[in-house]
Parts: C-alpha cells; structure tokens; sequence
C-alpha cells in the first residue's frame, strides 16, 4: 500500500469511528432528544481543543457471535481537552454502539484517561449513556467495572470528579458516578437504580415506573444520589463549564481568582431589617447569600434535597467560596438526617480542595421525633460536626438569628475550630429557646400555680428574663465564642476582610492513615 493509499485509510477509519453505530442509530439517538457522545464532549469542551486517545480500539470477545460486530472506539469516546483554557480529562459513553454497554476494552479506555488525570492533576469528567454490562463479556465486564472504581476511589480528594447522567445507568454502572463529587442528571432521559422495574416486581412484587424508581425528580430531591437536575443535556454542560469555574484543577492548588467590579464595602441596608421580629416568623436566607456574593451570583448544589439547609458556591472578591446555610423557610431550618449528610459532604469536599468555607447559621435545633431517630440522627449530626471539625481550610461563621443546643455545636461554632465567628446582633445563642427552657427550669413551680392569669404573668416573666439573658449574642461574646457582633449590612465586608486575614492559614491534623467519620 502507498502512502498515499494510507493516509486515505486512516482518514478513513476516523470518519468511520466518528459514526459510531452508524447513521441509523445517530439518528435513533436524536429522534431520543439526546447528543451523541462527541456532539456531547464538542458542546462541553473548549472548541477546536478536543484531543482524542484509543479512537482505534475494539472488543476482543468471541462469545455468542460478538466477534462479527466490531466498532472502533468501542462504545466510548475519551480524551482530553480544555474548558475556559484548562485542561480536563472525559468520557463520554457512545449509545449508538452496543447500547453503551461496558466491556473490557471500553474499561480500559476509561481507566487510561483517569489514571492521566492523576498523573497531570486534572479534573475528570464522565458522561454516562450506557445499558450496563456487556453481558456477552461477563466477568471482564465486571473486572471493568471494579477497575474504574478503584480510580474512583483513589482520585476522590485528588482531583474533581463530575458526571453527568445522560441516558440509563442501571446496576453496577450506578457506583462509579456515586463515588464522584458531583452527579448531574437530565429530566427526561436519564434514570439511574441498581435494579430495574422488572426485576423489582419479580422479586418484591411492587409495580413501579422507571422514572418513579430513579428518574432525576427521585434522585435529586428524595435520595440525594444527583447533585443537580437539568432539563437537557446542553444546559447541564453548560453547568458543568461553571462548576468548574469555582474549583480548583487538583488538591494542591487553589480555585481560580476571578476579577470583580462589585465593591469589597458594599453596604447592604436591606439586611438590617431582613430578620422578622417575631421569632418564629421565616425569611429566606438565599436573600441573604444573593446580597452578600459578588455581582449575587450563587451555584446552588442540591437545591432539591434536603432544603432546610443550603449549600452551593459563591465568591468574594473573586475568590471562590463554599457557603453553607439553614433555610428557615423550609422547615425552620431545623437539621435533620438528610441536612446533616448533605451538609458534611460539601463541607468535606470543600476542605479536600482547598475552598474556604462561610457558614450562616439560623438553627432551631435538630429534628425531633422516633422518625429522625431511627433513621440515625445521632450519626447523621455527628457527620456534619466531624466534617467542620476536620476541616482545616478558612471557616467564617455568621449566627443571624437562632443558634440552639447541639445545633449550635454542629454549625462550624468556634470549638470546632471556626477562625472568625461573628453574629449579628439579632442572635439568640442558647441552649433551647425560651418557651421551652423555661418549661425545664420552672416546671414544678409552674404546674404548682392553679391561678391561670398567674401562671401566665409568671412564665412571661421567666421568658422575658431568658430572653434579656440568651436571646441576644452577648452572652456568647462575652465568653468570646463570637468574636464580634457585626452590623448586617456591613456584612459582605466584614466577610471578605475575614478570609483575606485567613489566607496564610496553616492548620495540620493529627498524623494518621485516615480518620473513621461515623458512616
């Protein structure tokens, strides 16, 4: 063959490999509203900066025939590439080939590009389309599966690990997104469960839907396995882009300083008169993050779980920063099992890469009830107080209203190492709040008073002592558990001045293998 003969050949073989399954399935693939894999990595990737590897590989299985259909690429494109000029490492699952279903090869495809991410300190992102195992490579196929995981494993704290779920992902395929940072899923096509419908109802007999057994609405606001919701595939890469702006390439870096023309002393008279004079009245504490952040631009993460707590990336003054807040108009902002989880996952994921951490605090106190017990509350809480305890990056914490009983502990209080603790002055860090407190303490004298207008006249009395005494921040100032009572409008500066004073920060744990957070 000449050389010239060759060169046609491989351009050749790359227009066939580009196909995929073929223009029949290309075409069955949009006819489902979805991309394909490269349509996928050209629309998340900078343009023209895609760098393709193992476009030549094919599957080595001769079981039931499998050897008469061959794919270059088999069933997955990988790579690397840049977005906003930074590299990145991804992959993303062909459907159009075998239904995306994972062999041996394709594993290995994977694996080469995470075990490069490592190697170079790039973020890896993942786009999953796939049916699951290729069932005619059987325990290769598996072997693959738990290969890729371990990568998972040993990246986790390294580098960024994203992945969108663009189609099916059932069985073992589940495990690899779920040991990633951030699980991204579409609204109509994707779905994700360790079991499909059918074998659900053989086994336990319940009838149920693929979409109400792990479609996006299940996993991003009842089971938490999906960090964000999206309704198409372009504006979930598009997230992806902006999530990585706020984090860095690796554990040994810093996240990229953004320029801002938004004032470091913005003042913020509105804040002052946020907080309802009744106690037990809601506001929404995302106003609050808005107003504070640089030109009111919050990334929310799991905005539809657990949302008496908020968490999500900001900046100020350019500088990327994890904010983690409860919501006192969901549920009071009480922690429960769910808001203890989603709290300490952020927090941890913010301390492996080196993101600061503010902390706005309105807690009643932790969900009571056999419900929240059972469910382990008590392990559930102690993940969220491990997480701030741990945790040695720069801690801001801001009490805006209550701050009661253990709760108070859990939300990053200065004993857990918060460097800067501030309130405002509308705080009440106490115990419990004042009804009940005084229930405790005057309980006998109380239910001693059969006078009704007497026992009224006595616990206002009580409560207002209570209130003059705990419901207010000096008392904590005093001890020096708040370092200062700010004035809320001012509290942008006070925050960004905060994190510039923690920037040379150098806290080091105990030397150990690894810690044993309650699981």
């Amino acid at each position: 063959m000449e050389n010239k003969e060759k060169v046609k050949n491989l351009i050749d073989l790359r227009l066939q490999a580009k196909l995929g399954g073929g223009e029949k399935r290309i075409a069955s693939q949009h006819a489902k509203g979805k991309l394909t894999a490269r349509e996928r990595i050209d629309m998340l990737l900078d343009e023209g900066s895609f760098e393709e590897l193992d476009m030549f590989v094919t599957h080595r299985c001769y079981n039931f025939g499998l050897e008469k259909e061959k794919y270059l690429g088999d069933g997955v494109v990988t790579g690397h590439g840049t977005i906003d000029g930074r590299t990145v490492y991804v992959f993303a699952q062909d459907f159009t080939v075998f239904g995306g279903s994972l062999s041996e090869t394709m594993a290995l495809k994977i694996c080469k590009v995470m075990d490069m991410a490592m190697k170079m300190g790039c973020p890896v992102i993942g786009i999953n389309d796939s049916g699951g195992a290729r069932i005619q490579e059987g325990v290769t196929s598996l072997a693959g599966y738990a290969e890729i995981f371990e990568r998972n494993i040993l990246a986790s704290g390294v580098v960024p690990q994203i992945s969108a779920i663009f189609g099916p992902c059932a069985g073992g395929a589940v495990y690899s997104p779920a040991l990633t940072d951030f699980v991204m899923m579409t609204e109509e096509n994707s779905y994700m469960f360790v079991t499909g419908p059918k074998v659900v109802k053989s086994v336990t007999g319940e009838d149920i839907s693929t979409e109400d057994l792990g479609g996006a609405d299940v996993h991003a606001g009842k089971s938490g396995v999906s960090h964000f919701k999206v309704e198409n595939e372009e504006e979930g890469l598009m997230l992806i882009r902006k999530l990585l702006s706020y984090l860095p390439q690796n554990n040994l870096e810093e996240a990229p300083i953004f320029d801002t023309s938004d004032p470091i002393d913005r003042l913020e008279d509105s804040l002052n008169e946020i907080i309802p004079d009744n106690p037990n009245t809601p506001y929404d504490m995302k106003t609050v993050i808005h107003t504070i952040v640089d030109e009111g631009e919050f990334l929310e993460v799991h905005r539809n779980y657990a949302r008496n707590i908020i968490v999500g990336f900001a900046r100020f003054n350019g500088v990327s920063t994890g904010i983690v807040a409860n919501q006192p108009n969901f549920l009071a902002g009480v922690l429960d099992c769910d808001a203890s989880r989603k709290a300490a996952r952020f927090v941890r994921f913010c301390d492996a890469f080196n993101i600061p951490i503010l902390t706005l605090v309105d807690v009643p106190g932790f969900l009571p009830g056999s419900g929240q017990e059972y469910a382990g509350i008590i392990t559930h809480g102690a993940k969220l107080m491990f997480a701030y305890g741990e945790a040695t990056v720069p801690k801001v914490t801001i009490t805006l209203r209550k701050s009661y009983g253990g709760a108070h502990d859990v939300m990053s209080c200065k004993q857990l190492r918060g460097d800067f603790n501030y309130a405002w002055p509308t705080a009440e860090i106490a115990v419990m709040g004042a009804s009940g407190a005084i229930e405790v303490l005057e309980g006998r004298t109380i239910s001693s008073m059969n006078d009704p207008e007497e026992k009224a006249k006595f616990i206002a009395e009580k409560v207002a002592d209570y209130n003059e005494k705990f419901a207010n921040p000096y008392m904590a100032a005093s001890y020096g558990y708040i370092d200062d009572v700010i004035e809320p409008r001012n509290t942008r500066f006070r925050v960004i001045r905060a994190f510039q004073a923690l920037q040379t920060k150098k806290v080091v744990n105990p030397l150990k293998k690894h810690c044993n957070i309650p699981l």
